[in-house]
């Protein structure tokens, strides 16, 4: 590689000394001798820039002929590890997709805040459990994800945090006006009233329907962030019910 550029920059420095020299006496001030010395002279670089080219080619061909043969001693090189740990190219493209599934997911986890990260840590969890079924498999070995999948397991373990559980002791519906919606909705609280089914599911031991809760409850406050997965499905579960108690109602009065 070194020889190529020394010959590229030899050329460069070539054609600028020819350019130069033609500009020292123009073409029509030229004696014939000094016209027949010209042209001898660029015959002799154009000779000399000719055989840099050629060997600049041979260097080309060269690494290239070096090149493929890297690469056929790398395919070799390869298949032996397969055999070893009996698998073959398919499996370890398959468990490359697998390993760029879990490193997108550690990325998108890692832009979140530390509220959030403390309310995520169930998907930390599995999302570590699925990295080290990955570590489990021989394939884990190879140099080419070797490497990789620590520095991943390091990036997970990053993502553990403790959650801030604070508490809010229920108030009576008279004096506070209390219930999820209007809980979430303080501003020392959520300070955003649809993010009641987060207050709900994180009580649902004590909360069975939450339309109804009591005086004097006290109830554990996750830290403020969107709605899971979980607290979605739940709120929908909710409405839906809400919606079909409500249609039995009204099927029940025209009855009557």
């Amino acid at each position: 590689m070194k020889k190529i550029i020394y010959l590229l920059i030899f050329i460069m420095a070539f054609s600028i000394s020819g350019i130069s020299a033609l500009a020292q006496k123009p073409d029509h001030e030229l004696t014939e001798e000094e016209a027949i010395q010209r042209i001898e002279e660029f015959q002799f670089r154009v000779g000399n820039l000719t055989k840099a080219l050629e060997d600049l080619d041979a260097d080309i061909l060269a690494l290239e002929k070096e090149l493929e043969e890297t690469k056929l001693a790398l395919k070799e090189c390869n298949e032996a590890l397969y055999a070893m740990l009996g698998v073959n190219e398919d499996d370890i493209i398959a468990y490359r997709q697998q390993l760029g599934v879990i490193e997108g997911k550690i990325r998108n986890m890692q832009r979140l805040s530390n509220d959030e990260l403390a309310d995520r840590q169930d998907e930390v969890i599995a999302l570590e459990k699925e990295l080290n079924t990955l570590r489990g498999i021989k394939i884990a070995c190879l140099p080419e994800f070797y490497n990789k999948i620590i520095t991943m397991a390091k990036d997970i373990r990053g993502l553990y945090r403790e959650k801030k559980i604070t508490t809010y002791i229920v108030g009576t519906w008279a004096e506070n006006r209390d219930c999820l919606w209007n809980i979430a909705g303080k501003m020392d609280i959520y300070g955003d009233p649809f993010l009641w089914p987060k207050v709900w599911q994180a009580n649902t031991d004590i909360i069975r329907n939450p339309d109804i809760i009591y005086p004097g409850w006290v109830l554990q406050i996750p830290p403020k962030a969107e709605k899971t997965d979980s607290e979605k499905k739940a709120e929908r579960r909710y409405w839906r019910e809400k919606r079909d108690r409500m249609e039995q109602l009204e099927t029940g009065q025209k009855g009557e």
